[in-house]
């Protein structure tokens, strides 16, 4: 036996069903469609999602509650115990030395100064916010907050 001898299974293979091949074929005319109808129209039959004429689930789906500001300003996180770690005592922490860092990527974002962690660097902090808890272990180590 070949591989040029290998042929599939007697009945296992099905020639595909030419629709609207002239009326001898035997799905001629109405292409096995049917007469009229919705179903037999181009284009014709239900839209994705159409239940029966019942209100369809996604406009059953309650809303999301609240609302969304466009508005609010989205301020990237840095803790002290980051800082503490990147800068040497008595330097100014500021979006240009952040970036230099690698900290942040862009100076237009604003940054805010989180209090996680320990200082234990004198620095001169010079950011868009800083939160209490922060503010209190910058100026505890000898810092200040401008």
């Amino acid at each position: 036996m070949q591989l040029n001898d290998l042929r599939p299974a007697q009945g296992s293979k099905k020639s595909r069903k030419r629709i609207g091949r002239g009326n001898s074929s035997g799905f001629g005319t109405t292409a096995g469609r049917g007469t009229k109808g919705q179903l037999s129209r181009a284009g014709g039959g239900k839209g994705a999602g159409f239940e029966g004429g019942q209100q369809p689930l996604a406009m059953r789906l309650p809303k999301l509650p609240g609302f969304t500001n466009h508005n609010r300003v989205a301020y990237t996180p840095v803790n002290v115990d980051r800082l503490n770690t990147l800068f040497a005592d008595g330097e100014t922490v500021n979006d240009e030395t952040l970036v230099q860092k690698g900290v942040i990527k862009h100076t237009y974002i604003p940054v805010k100064v989180l209090g996680n962690g320990e200082l234990s660097k004198k620095l001169t902090v010079s950011v868009d916010k800083v939160s209490a808890s922060a503010k209190a272990k910058i100026e505890a180590a000898g810092g200040k907050v401008e």
